[in-house]
C-alpha cells in the first residue's frame, strides 16, 4: 500500500480575524451538506492530522483499512520523516491548526494535544462526541477506563477530545519517613496546607539529634507554580469568557505562598547528590513506572494522590498521550467516529507500541500481572539493573485502584502556561513583586486570550 503523507499548508492567520465566519452546519454535533470526498478507488477520504510523522499510527493505519475497506485514511502532518522543529514551529503549528479549523476545509480529526481546545469549543469548531460514543453498539463500555473520558468532558458535559492512550501523574513519599513520624495521610481528602503540615511534622522528626532536614519537595518555584496551576487553572481562567483573573489576591497569595515554602527550605530547588527528597512528583508513562520509579527513589515507597485545594476535588491526574477531536464541519462524520472508536479497540489498545496506559482495563491488569509474578520469583529489575526483592499483594491492587480513580483533569492553555512560568521568576528571584508579576501575567494572558 503506498504510504499517504500529506503535508500541511502553513497560512499565518489569526482565530479571532474568522471567528464569526465559522458557523453554518459547523454547530458542534451538526451535520454537514457537504460531498463525501472520495479517493480514486471509490473510497471515503477520511484525514487525519498529527504533529509529526508517527509509526505508530501507520500501524494503526494498515490495520484499520484492512478491517474497513472502504474507507481511505489518509494522515497529515506539519512535519515531514527526520525534520527538525525549530523556533517558531509550534506557533505556526498552532496557526495552521486555526486556520484550517475555522475555514471548514480542514482534516476531519485533529491531534488537539498542547493546542487551545477551549478556544475551539466556545467557536464551535469541534463536534461532541457524546453521543456517538453512547450510541456505539461496536464498543463494550464495561471494558473500557470510562475514569478517563469523564475526566475529560468540559462543564457542559459534552467530550470534544478522545485519547488515544494517557499517562498518570501523582505524588511519592517515604513510607518509612512518614511512619516513624507517625504521620496520618488521608491522600483522597488532603489539601495543600495538609500537606504542607505534614511535610513540617516529618521533617522535624528527621532533624532529631541535629540531623539536616529533608526538603519535602525539589524543584524550581516556577515549575512548582506551573504544576499547581495544572489543577486550578480554571480559577484564574474563565474558559467560557476567555477571560483571565491573575490579578486577583488569590494568585499573589498562590505566588506569596510558593516563596514562603522555599524560604522556610520546605522545599529547595537543588540537593546534595545522594540525597532524596520527602516527596516527589512524577509522571507515570506506563503501567511498570507504577513500579520502577517509585522503588528507585524509596525502600519502602508510598504512591498518594496529589494535594489539592480547599473545596476542589483532587484526585490523581491524567495526561492524555493524543487528544483526538473532530471538526464540527467534518463531511465524514460517521467515517471518522469509525475511526475513533477502532482506537479503542483491543486491536490497536494491545499494541505493544502503544505510549501509556491503555484504555482497556485488562490490558493494563494484565501488565500488572505479569510484573507481579516476576518480582514473586525475584526477576524483575530496575532501569538501574537493582532486583526489587518484594512487594506485597496491596500495593498492586493499590496500582490498579490508582488508575480506575484517575480522572482528575483540568484544560489548560500551554501558551497561558508558558507566560506564567516566564514570569514568575522575577518573583521568586526577588527582582519584582509579586503585585507586579500577576499584572504582567494579567496583562500578557489577556491579550492572548483575546486572539
Amino acid at each position: 500500500m503506498m504510504r499517504k503523507q500529506v503535508g500541511v499548508v502553513l497560512i499565518c492567520a489569526a482565530l479571532a480575524t474568522s471567528a464569526c465566519g465559522a458557523g453554518g452546519s459547523g454547530e458542534a454535533g451538526g451535520t454537514s451538506n457537504k460531498e463525501k470526498p472520495k479517493s480514486k478507488e471509490g473510497k471515503t477520504v477520511v484525514t487525519l492530522s498529527l504533529r509529526n510523522p508517527d509509526p505508530f499510527f501507520q500501524v494503526i493505519e494498515k490495520k484499520f483499512e484492512e478491517k474497513y475497506p472502504d474507507i481511505d485514511l489518509q494522515i497529515q502532518s506539519l512535519k515531514q520523516a527526520g525534520e527538525k522543529w525549530e523556533a517558531g514551529d509550534f506557533e505556526k503549528y498552532v496557526k495552521t491548526t486555526n486556520t484550517a479549523l475555522l475555514s471548514g476545509k480542514g482534516p476531519d480529526i485533529v491531534d488537539l494535544s498542547d493546542l487551545p481546545v477551549d478556544k475551539y469549543v466556545k467557536g464551535k469548531l469541534l463536534a461532541n462526541l457524546n453521543d456517538m460514543f453512547e450510541q456505539d453498539k461496536t464498543l463494550k463500555k464495561d471494558d473500557i477506563h470510562l475514569n478517563i473520558l469523564n475526566g475529560l468532558k468540559k462543564k457542559d458535559g459534552g467530550l470534544y477530545t478522545l485519547p488515544s492512550s494517557f499517562y498518570l501523574r501523582t505524588y511519592i513519599g517515604d513510607g518509612d519517613s512518614i511512619k516513624k513520624a507517625n504521620v496520618q495521610i488521608d491522600d483522597a481528602k488532603w489539601t495543600w496546607n495538609q500537606f504542607e503540615a505534614a511535610a513540617k511534622k516529618i521533617r522535624e522528626k528527621e532533624g532529631d539529634g541535629g540531623k539536616a532536614k529533608r526538603p519535602a519537595f525539589v524543584n524550581d518555584p516556577s515549575v512548582v507554580l506551573q504544576e499547581l496551576m495544572l489543577d486550578r487553572y480554571g480559577e484564574f481562567v474563565d474558559t467560557a469568557s476567555m477571560k483571565a483573573k491573575f490579578d486577583s489576591t488569590s494568585f499573589t497569595d498562590l505566588l506569596k505562598s510558593i516563596k514562603k515554602t522555599f524560604d522556610e527550605k520546605i522545599m529547595t530547588s537543588e540537593i546534595g547528590e545522594g540525597e532524596t527528597a520527602l516527596f516527589y512528583s512524577e509522571a507515570f508513562l506506563k503501567p511498570q513506572e507504577l513500579i520502577e520509579k517509585p522503588y528507585e527513589y524509596f525502600s519502602n515507597p508510598k504512591l498518594l494522590q496529589k494535594p489539592h485545594e480547599e473545596g476542589s476535588k483532587g484526585g490523581i491526574r491524567i495526561i492524555p498521550t493524543n487528544e483526538f477531536g473532530m471538526t464540527a464541519n467534518s463531511p465524514v462524520k460517521a467515517e471518522a467516529w469509525t475511526f475513533l472508536a477502532f482506537l479503542y479497540s483491543k486491536d490497536v489498545q494491545s499494541l505493544q507500541d502503544l505510549k501509556g496506559f491503555s484504555l482497556l482495563k485488562e490490558v493494563n491488569d494484565k501488565k500488572l500481572d505479569e510484573i507481579q509474578k516476576q518480582v514473586k520469583a525475584g526477576t524483575f529489575k530496575l532501569p538501574t539493573g537493582k532486583p526489587v526483592k518484594s512487594i506485597p499483594d496491596e500495593q498492586f491492587n493499590r496500582y490498579k485502584e490508582f488508575i480506575q480513580k484517575a480522572g482528575s483533569y483540568s484544560a489548560y492553555d500551554m501558551k497561558v502556561l508558558s507566560i506564567i512560568g516566564e514570569e514568575a521568576g522575577a518573583y521568586f528571584s526577588g527582582q519584582k513583586p509579586a503585585e507586579e508579576v500577576a499584572k504582567l501575567i494579567q496583562n500578557k494572558a489577556t491579550t492572548y486570550l483575546n486572539e
